[in-house]
């Protein structure tokens, strides 16, 4: 019998969430630059930038996560996650903090970029991880025959 030497199924499910991640935040980084420039010129472009930025650290990281703890037991996964979460939201707290009386960049591109980061990396999650093939087994679905019993006939 061969042993199966290639990532999981899951670990490769992350892997392609963490590629979407990173191509979508690289578009939102182009698009929101561009649009805030239309916008709000130099401070549009750097709005863009700064809501590409911080949604990266979110999305991204938080997939590499995913990918790294994938074939970890599921407790160490949680761990990873909800430690990496309560980081992060320390460290947006700390950049909201800095950047409260900036004026170098616009606060509506920012933000719009990142409502349309947190919406479109849900989406795209969902999406992929949806049509994921990962193979599953219902433990608790498993019937035992009684000695003696007839199978069904399904």
């Amino acid at each position: 019998m061969s042993q199966h030497t290639g990532p999981s199924p899951v670990r490769r499910a992350y892997a392609g969430v963490l590629r979407a991640l990173t191509a979508l935040v690289v578009a939102l980084a182009v698009l929101g630059a561009g649009v805030g420039a239309l916008v709000g010129g130099v401070p549009g472009i750097w709005g863009g930038l700064l809501g590409a930025a911080v949604a990266a650290f979110f999305s991204v990281t938080t997939a590499v996560i995913m990918v790294r703890t994938a074939d970890r037991p599921m407790h160490v996964m949680n761990a990873w996650v909800v430690g990496a979460w309560l980081a992060k939201m320390v460290v947006l707290l700390v950049v909201l903090a800095a950047l409260k009386d900036a004026t170098f960049f616009h606060r509506g591109v920012f933000f719009v970029v990142l409502v349309v980061a947190v919406l479109g990396s849900t989406v795209l999650e969902t999406w992929l991880l949806q049509r994921a093939r990962i193979p599953v087994v219902d433990l608790g679905r498993t019937e035992v025959p009684e000695p003696g019993d007839a199978p069904d006939a399904r």
